[in-house]
């Protein structure tokens, strides 16, 4: 079983609208959709907006409806000055820039027996990494900053990618790989950058939010035909 999250209802539409057969449960409150993708059965949310709501839908996918393989879509704003609007790029390792617990001797983004720094599935990243060859498609890699923080800041951006040498940034992606890492669930997390993370983010995302969103979503199903 795939689970597909996205924080947003515009990040998860797109994969709804192609799926078969979809069945809709409420667990708490919030939907989750069950459905068909060619021969793929699919569980898909959208958990909202941050890392709270992401945990738990993850949570939930994995343990009331037995998701194996969790995927991740949606859209970020970039750090690296090298990825422009509708760029994808896939996560190699997630952390969350926004835990400081400096004042204990801890580095920043570290949390004891959690650890800092979260790995996504190589072999999920190499079925990415060969439908973007086969597709003709630039997929980037990276690591990617989590944080409760709409960043829209030029030096704000600046200080997570000295800290974290994070590629881009979001809000939920770290949190749902922390939960895979707890239960032992491949995670790939898929991000099409939708604004620059800083003073012009909220114009941009606003333009482009809907049409980066689709473009992770195709590329996100294209991995599930393939898994």
């Amino acid at each position: 079983m795939i689970g597909i999250i996205g924080a947003m209802r515009e990040e998860i539409d797109p994969i709804l609208g192609k799926l078969s057969g979809v069945k809709t449960y409420l667990v708490g409150d919030n939907k989750y959709y069950e459905g068909v993708y060619g021969e793929k059965a699919v569980f898909a949310a959208y958990s909202r907006i941050g890392k709270v709501n992401a945990a738990i839908t993850a949570t939930i996918l994995i343990e009331r409806f037995g998701v194996k393989t969790i995927l991740f879509s949606g859209v970020a704003g970039a750090i690296n000055n090298s990825l422009h609007i509708g760029d994808l790029i896939y996560a190699t390792r997630l952390v969350q820039h926004d835990v400081d617990i400096t004042a204990f001797g801890h580095p920043l983004g570290f949390i004891p027996e959690t650890g800092d720094f979260f790995a996504t599935d190589p072999n999920l990243n190499k079925v990415a990494e060969s439908i973007a060859f086969e597709r003709g498609i630039k997929l980037g890699k990276g690591i990617i900053a989590t944080g409760d923080q709409f960043i829209a800041d030029g030096a704000k951006k600046t200080q997570i990618a000295e800290r974290y040498k994070a590629d881009a940034v979001e809000m939920e992606g770290a949190a749902v790989a922390c939960v895979c890492a707890s239960f032992g669930v491949p995670i790939f997390v898929l991000r099409s950058i939708s604004d620059a993370a800083d003073m012009d983010a909220g114009f941009n995302f606003d333009a482009f939010l809907e049409s980066s969103a689709r473009i992770s979503a195709d590329f996100v199903l294209d991995i599930v035909a393939k898994l």
